[in-house]
């Protein structure tokens, strides 16, 4: 496919996105409908669907609207390129641009492509770092690895995908984490992914499992576990992990993930069945806002009705998981939030509601050094 082909592909994705439907749900019946496409045109249009969505705004304003077209050619224009050439309307490729394609300079809240609801409230959490963080949401997220410490160190991990042909550097600040700094698409198909010696994971969630105290053999519960990304990564360090979620589905592939990482986890229906547990990690469904990079539809969807249904479904799962910790013990509160009715708020009420119990630390990652945006607040059961 040519560019300018590409460019019609992705609008007529974007219009159908537009209409409500899931990004990846389109992108995956476009190409099952378009066969001709290769590997590499999928891998493209996908990133102009997705820098369109993360930039939805602010493309809109620079292409004169918020269509599939208006977001491409907004897109075509902030990145400086010939949209007279793109825009041609030969063979396949968009037509030519018209009066009535005129956009104008973003202004306020669409220049960084935040919801003009959500501003107020991130600024008052964000403070200066509002205009940067939201910035920084605007582009692409880094890929990340979590190297499994259980079976080698990061050094050899490099050593390893480098010789498969994945570059990569050390991340600074959490030590299991390495950044992929060259073929990230290929990192799955490497030996080192498929034997469970690496695995996908953002560096500021691998960090939240490092911000957790664990006692030689200690008795974690992941209650919010979806996928596994951290049950893996607290077996990892040694800990005896239980996983559970509210959707068992969500977890189809952890048993496989343990096996191939050398590592044991238990599932489990109903948490109270083993408690007590010495940590209990609760990673709460949020509002996702720090890592809209990586979901940017959601940043749009979301509405201030949801959020009051997410912040008072956050408080009942702390209330919920509060009688599974023992004495002494740890409850840990994590969400990819940047939000503070969803971070600190939420610890203040909880400590609020319940005797027995202090903050002892609090922490927040910004997307500004690299990883996702998360909160991480451990409370301990005095």
């Amino acid at each position: 496919m040519t560019p300018a082909a590409r460019l019609s592909a992705a609008i007529e994705v974007l219009d159908a996105i537009l209409l409500g439907q899931a990004p990846e749900m389109v992108l995956t019946n476009w190409g099952r409908a378009n066969r001709f496409a290769g590997s590499g045109d999928r891998a493209a249009i996908r990133d102009l669907v997705y820098d369109a969505l993360r930039c939805r705004a602010s493309f809109a304003a620079l292409g004169g609207g918020l269509t599939g077209r208006g977001l491409v050619l907004g897109g075509v224009r902030a990145a400086g390129l010939e949209e007279g050439a793109l825009f041609s309307g030969d063979g396949h490729a968009p037509p030519k641009v018209t009066s009535l394609d005129e956009g104008h300079i973003p202004q306020g809240f669409d220049a960084v492509d935040c919801p003009p609801w959500l501003g107020p409230k991130l600024e008052a959490t964000l403070g200066a770092d509002f205009k940067p963080t939201l910035t920084a949401l605007q582009s692409r997220a880094p890929v990340f690895l979590r190297v499994n410490l259980a079976r080698l160190t990061r050094e050899a991990a490099m050593a390893g995908l480098a010789a498969e042909g994945i570059a990569t550097k050390p991340v600074s600040w959490v030590h299991t984490a390495l950044e992929v700094t060259d073929n990230a698409r290929k990192v799955q198909a490497t030996e080192g992914y498929q034997t469970g010696l690496v695995e996908l994971q953002d560096a500021s969630s691998q960090a939240v499992v490092a911000g957790l105290y664990l006692t030689p053999n200690a008795k974690v519960l992941d209650y919010c576990a979806g996928g596994g990304g951290k049950a893996l990564a607290l077996a990892a360090r040694g800990a005896k992990v239980w996983a559970h979620d509210a959707f068992p589905a969500r977890m189809a592939d952890l048993p496989a993930r343990s096996s191939r990482a050398g590592q044991r986890i238990m599932i489990t229906a109903d948490p109270a069945d083993t408690k007590p547990y010495d940590v209990v990690l609760t990673d709460v469904p949020c509002s996702g806002s720090g890592s809209w990079r990586r979901d940017p539809a959601g940043k749009w969807a979301l509405t201030e009705a949801r959020l009051a249904d997410l912040c008072a479904l956050q408080a009942q799962i702390m209330d919920d998981v509060a009688p599974l910790v023992r004495h002494g013990g740890t409850l840990a509160y994590a969400t990819c939030s940047l939000l503070a009715e969803e971070n600190e708020a939420q610890v203040a009420a909880f400590l609020g509601r319940h005797a027995g119990w202090i903050a002892k630390t609090q922490k927040r990652f910004s997307p500004l050094t690299g990883g996702d945006g998360f909160f991480l607040a451990t409370l301990t059961r005095t």
